[in-house]
């Protein structure tokens, strides 16, 4: 199973990282990849300045934004 984190710490919360859960909430359920891929929330990815921090299966963060959520999730889930 693969892992998606998305961090909700103070800094990402403000830039949307619910919205961007939620997005991803749907894509996996609209691709029913319920038993493929773990969501979470993290707290704090040390990555502040840059929009929200995703990371796939704990490694290094990429930086999502609420517009950039479909394609993000699009390039690496759905296009591999």
């Amino acid at each position: 199973m693969r892992k998606l984190s998305v961090c909700v710490g103070s800094s990402c919360h403000l830039k949307g990282a619910y919205d961007i859960i939620k997005i991803f909430e749907k894509m996996i359920k609209e691709n029913k990849l319920e038993d493929e891929i773990e969501l979470s929330a993290e707290f704090c990815c040390g990555n502040c300045t840059r929009p929200v921090s995703v990371k796939i299966d704990n490694g290094d963060p990429f930086s999502v934004t609420r517009e950039g959520a479909y394609d993000f999730f699009k390039k690496h889930f759905l296009e591999e």
